[in-house]
């Protein structure tokens, strides 16, 4: 069989590497995406019907230029689609005084000028009755945040992507690359591809395609549960926001009830580290609805034991919980995205710009010097996340 040959091939096509699809074929270049699932996939890190997005980001304040041209990207792929993708249901974030999570909003806030709402924890109480809200504790809401419809905005990019000239190969299983020549070879379970660059966006498995680069990443086991609640206080039609809350348990987070699926809670700390996102145990277990049930009957009383639904994703962890996007140091043709550690959906469209830009050009102007593969901090051992879905 001849060699197919392509200006660029992106090799996994969940959140970020849809979007590179999506990216390339609006620029009219002759881009295939190949992965072993079809897109909205529920074998990876981008399932779970609702992903948080909001502006305001305490990780670090250098993520909100990339938030704010993410939120113009989901805008114009809603608007491409005719369909709703991102929901504006306001996030309240709750922690200590002295946390990182409340103090990390604030910072990212006060220095990008953006709006959000410092809460005591009786104001808290009383326009969020759906919560408790420890009395030591303090609270910022901010009312631009909200989710997305994580399944629907994958396929979304990628049908997007195919509507524009996009190649998608699916049921196919990328083994190896190699540059030759002026050209990168793409070998694959059942052909041999080239092009004349290549985005590697393989979120749990990318590791085995960047093995060379021997970064540290750590893929890990997270639970996902959905319980019914008592009353209308947890639906988004009333009001009922999205949730984070930093205790001393561990980081938790979730969406208020939007169909029948109930209340979606989960936490963002921990998670059990896994030595094949293949065979990973997908199984709902009473250790992981444990945490979960000692975390609501604390925070949000009016949700009960009763499991409406369960999923399992993967997070797949940096040393330092931020994200690696670079150009290959010794392949400049290649570039990729790694170690998004449990917080990277909202950026997707974003990250699927800066790759196509990166792999074509060799540069984006793009603010995304401080995930490079040269920063330092990416050889240290891997802490359970902290961070938010």
């Amino acid at each position: 069989m001849p060699t197919e040959r392509y200006d660029l091939i992106v090799a996994g096509t969940g959140a970020v590497g849809s979007a590179a699809l999506w990216q390339a074929a609006q620029r009219g270049l002759r881009v295939l995406g190949i992965d072993r699932f079809p897109p909205g996939h529920d074998r990876g890190s981008s399932h779970g019907r609702t992903r948080i997005i909001r502006h305001a980001y305490f990780e670090h304040p250098d993520y909100v230029p990339l938030l704010l041209r993410a939120y113009e990207l989901w805008a114009e792929l809603e608007n491409a689609r005719g369909e709703q993708l991102l929901r504006q249901t306001g996030l309240l974030q709750v922690g200590p005084a002295d946390g990182f999570v409340v103090n990390g909003v604030v910072e990212s806030a006060r220095r990008h000028g953006l709006h959000v709402e410092a809460l005591s924890a009786d104001d808290c109480q009383q326009r969020f009755p759906a919560f408790r809200i420890p009395p030591d504790h303090v609270a910022v809401f901010e009312p631009k945040a909200g989710f997305l419809h994580v399944e629907r905005c994958v396929i979304a990019q990628a049908e997007e992507a195919q509507r524009l000239g996009a190649v998608l190969r699916l049921n196919e299983t990328v083994q190896s690359w190699q540059q030759r020549g002026d050209h990168v070879i793409i070998q694959t379970d059942q052909q041999e591809y080239s092009a004349a660059r290549l985005i590697i966006s393989a979120g749990a498995w990318a590791g085995q395609l960047l093995a060379e680069l021997d970064i540290p990443l750590t893929v890990r086991r997270k639970p996902v549960y959905w319980f019914e609640p008592r009353d209308e206080r947890y639906d988004a039609d009333q009001e009922c926001p999205a949730y984070l809350f930093e205790t001393l348990a561990g980081v938790f987070y979730g969406f208020p009830r939007i169909d029948e699926h109930g209340v979606k809670v989960a936490e963002h700390s921990g998670g059990e580290a896994v030595a094949d996102p293949l065979t990973v145990d997908r199984y709902d277990r009473a250790s992981d609805r444990e945490p979960l049930l000692r975390f609501t009957a604390a925070h949000l009383p009016g949700v009960t034991d009763r499991v409406l639904g369960h999923s399992v994703c993967l997070y797949t962890m940096s040393p330092d919980e931020h994200f690696i996007v670079d150009c290959h140091p010794d392949f400049p043709a290649v570039a990729f995205a790694a170690g998004l550690s449990g917080h990277g959906f909202k950026f997707a469209p974003v990250l699927g710009q800066a790759l196509v830009e990166l792999a074509v050009n060799g540069r984006t102007d793009l603010p995304v010097e401080f995930l490079s593969l040269g920063r330092d901090g990416l050889s240290r051992p891997s802490e359970p996340s902290r961070r938010d879905s």
